[in-house]
């Protein structure tokens, strides 16, 4: 149970601050983004491995670092974190938020974007926190929090710079919920970051051939 508290509530503060800084049009979201997805992968680390992502637990699960058995709770917790940030933001100021593509965006320019950025930060995590190599090590929430911080200034403006499907589920949800917007760009938010994560595991092995 402590490894999906840890996944709920490291989530939940990834969304509350994407929410709260983008519905305050911080100029700099994205390194508020980056420090607070840091600091809870520290927080979090030791205890459930801190995924606060689908696609990042479906590539560790794929490197053989997860039970299969956990996905889906992990998931689910992940999932929740979302939401319950969503409905804070949405209680703090007044409106809902939601990740969406640029309009003046291709499909394949927004999947690309969502899928390589994903497959950045999976094969970040698979190198700096599942390998033995690098065990024990303290610079790995440095090395998650920036690959998301380049990301978001990278990508940002054209995807949305999500690269995690909790982040784009638990806004999205919220905001159809509240009458506000509808499902139409969720399936991105899946599709892009699963096929950058199954990606990154693969070549993780490739970087480790013996």
């Amino acid at each position: 149970m402590s490894r999906y508290v840890t996944e709920l509530v490291g989530t939940f503060f990834l969304v509350f601050t994407i929410g709260l800084t983008v519905m305050n049009g911080t100029p700099l979201a994205p390194l508020a983004i980056g420090a607070a997805l840091m600091a809870m992968v520290y927080m979090g680390g030791h205890i459930s491995g801190a995924h606060y992502n689908p696609a990042v637990s479906v590539a560790i699960l794929i490197r053989g670092k997860m039970e299969a058995r956990d996905l889906i709770p992990y998931i689910v917790a992940q999932i929740t974190g979302a939401i319950l940030a969503s409905l804070s933001v949405m209680v703090i100021m007044g409106n809902t938020f939601a990740p969406a593509p640029a309009p003046e965006a291709g499909l394949v320019q927004v999947l690309l974007a969502e899928g390589l950025f994903t497959f950045a930060l999976s094969l970040v995590v698979l190198n700096v926190a599942t390998d033995d190599a690098t065990a024990d090590n303290q610079f790995y929430g440095l090395a998650i929090g920036f690959t998301v911080l380049a990301g978001a200034f990278a990508v940002g403006p054209v995807s949305g710079g999500v690269f995690n499907p909790a982040v784009g589920t638990g806004p999205i949800l919220v905001d159809a919920l509240a009458g506000e917007g509808g499902f139409g760009d969720l399936w991105i938010y899946w599709v892009g970051p699963l096929l950058g994560a199954t990606a990154a595991a693969g070549v993780y092995d490739l970087q480790h051939l013996d």
